[in-house]
């Protein structure tokens, strides 16, 4: 078998990757169904058994240079401390000039890495794109500003512009305050992949980071996370809308959170797998 690391790769090299690799097995958050914590290693090891080269790009979208990192642990203290945790982490992969690219875990990780782009870029130099089922948009839940349904609420405190795509399940006042800044899937019906692309990309910055909560797709491809939600969008769909907004902007960093894997049904592991490998490969193999 390859190496156990993020598609499997050979002799991986920190000093001349692009792109840095953090797992994150946490889920500490979870409001309905735990499990997001096994994401990360079903992930990885789903794609040690992926082809490389891609025939839509044309090439082997490792040859970019991946590198992965061991597991982060997380804090048994509390979810700010696992932030603080993942900020520093990351801000030192920012600093080591690559781009880092979380694999959860629950959708929380984000808002430690976003919170170091933000250091790096300034609050206003980046956009966040953020593919969800919902709108993660609570300033508190639960009594934590850290539970992975203030995502948003915490993601705007170190970004100035953010957009939300494909949600369909949001609370009243996420709905009357952010309702300018999301694409919600009852308006994506009947529109192409490229006019919903374009909507997005003219409303972001060239810099753009991309978390992507994975209940994002329908549960008929992907039932292994958490909160289900149905409605969603399709394999086809998502990687269309990555790969004409990353033709045109500069990806940042990156997450793919709430995969939480269902013993003995592995193709929505390989699935996100697959989502992860053309998304970087139309972010860089594409331009290479």
């Amino acid at each position: 078998m390859p190496p156990y690391n993020l598609f499997g790769v050979f002799d991986p090299d920190y000093e001349s990757a692009k792109v840095v690799v953090l797992p994150i097995p946490y889920d500490s958050t979870t409001t309905y169904k735990s499990g997001a914590r096994d994401g990360p290693h079903a992930i990885i090891d789903a794609s040690r058994n992926l082809e490389f080269f891609n025939e839509e790009i044309g090439d082997d979208v490792t040859k970019i240079g991946i590198f992965t990192l061991e597991e982060l642990e997380p804090s048994f203290k509390s979810p700010d401390e696992t932030i603080n945790r993942i900020e520093k982490e990351v801000s030192l992969i920012l600093e080591a000039g690559k781009m880092p690219l979380l694999l959860g875990g629950e959708h929380s990780i984000a808002m430690g890495s976003i919170r170091a782009e933000g250091k790096k870029y300034g609050k206003d130099g980046f956009s966040v794109i953020h593919f969800d089922a919902h709108s993660d948009s609570r300033d508190e839940y639960m009594g934590s500003k850290y539970c992975h349904a203030c995502v948003m609420a915490r993601a705007r405190e170190s970004c100035s512009s953010c957009i939300s795509v494909g949600v369909r399940s949001t609370d009243e006042e996420g709905f009357k305050k952010y309702r300018n800044e999301t694409i919600y899937r009852k308006d994506m019906h009947g529109r192409k992949a490229e006019d919903i692309a374009d909507e997005i990309i003219k409303k972001t910055k060239n810099k753009v980071y991309i978390t992507i909560d994975l209940d994002v797709l329908d549960p008929s491809i992907l039932p292994s996370t958490g909160t289900p939600e149905p409605d969603g969008l399709s394999f086809h769909e998502l990687a269309s809308i990555l790969k004409n907004i990353l033709t045109k902007k500069e990806l940042i960093g990156a997450d793919f959170n709430e995969l939480s894997p269902i013993g003995g049904i592995v193709a929505p592991n390989f699935l996100v797998a697959k989502l992860i490998l053309l998304t970087l490969g139309y972010a860089f193999a594409s331009k290479a």
